[in-house]
């Protein structure tokens, strides 16, 4: 009889912790994204004779160009676009602190669509594709963010680029920055190691999100990501090895 009754008190614990936990469906994430700029620099001029230039340039920028993003969800779409202005005196050019600045990703996760506004270099794009489809591996390492307990999940995307990204289950939409999406919860940190960019939430505001805030992007050209990629691919197919970082940055 007493372990029938400790089993009782036992069940009676995990249902109360789990009535305490409260699961989120909606609100506003805002994301900084930092780039390593003088890795950047690095990176595009490596192998060549231009070093003392590097150096040079490097004085007059910042090491860090810093961005922000919000991203509006509830438990069924979300909307990330370019958040509050920086104000900075040694503003990194758009070429070093990458071309995905000031993106536009609406996601309808019910229909597992996506549409997204992207400015390439001096051409607006509508992108309409499928959601991003990604192979995560999900670990039992944690992180807490934004106040958030969050798990660890890697993925290769782009055939060669290794992606790092912290999730938390206690928010419903399975979104995050940029698109990447495909986990059991938000995506509230990403990092890229070879674009040597990062994205952490650095607050999550639990408010009324309206259909305005979410409405998705109409300006651009159509295209589908295969076309625009495919489009790239030609346009810097004299660019040597930079070519793929470029196209890295931009398809994100």
């Amino acid at each position: 009889m007493r372990f029938f009754l400790m089993i009782l008190i036992i069940a009676g614990f995990v249902l109360q912790i789990q009535a305490q936990q409260t699961f989120i469906t909606k609100g506003k994430i805002e994301y900084e994204k930092l780039v390593n700029t003088y890795k950047v620099l690095e990176d595009n001029f490596a192998g060549s004779d231009n070093t003392t230039w590097v150096d040079a340039f490097k004085k007059n920028i910042a090491k860090t160009g810093s961005s922000y993003f919000d991203l509006y969800f509830n438990d069924a779409k979300s909307l990330y676009k370019p958040g509050r202005e920086v104000q900075v005196t040694q503003r990194p050019p758009d070429w070093v602190n990458g071309q995905a600045n000031d993106n536009v990703v609406y996601n309808d996760l019910a229909n597992q669509t996506s549409i997204t506004q992207k400015n390439v270099y001096e051409n607006t794009y509508l992108l309409q594709d499928s959601l991003k489809k990604i192979n995560w591996k999900i670990s039992n390492d944690t992180r807490t963010i934004a106040g958030l307990e969050c798990r660890k999940a890697t993925a290769t995307i782009m055939d060669s680029v290794f992606v790092v990204a912290f999730f938390s289950e206690q928010i419903l939409c399975t979104s995050g920055p940029e698109g990447f999406n495909g986990l059991p919860g938000m995506i509230l940190g990403l990092a890229i190691p070879r674009l040597h960019a990062t994205w952490y939430a650095t607050k999550l505001e639990l408010i009324e999100v309206k259909e305005t805030d979410m409405a998705a992007p109409k300006k651009g050209k159509v295209i589908n990501n295969n076309q625009l990629q495919q489009q790239l691919k030609s346009l810097m197919k004299d660019w040597g090895r930079n070519a793929s970082r470029n196209i890295w940055q931009i398809m994100i």
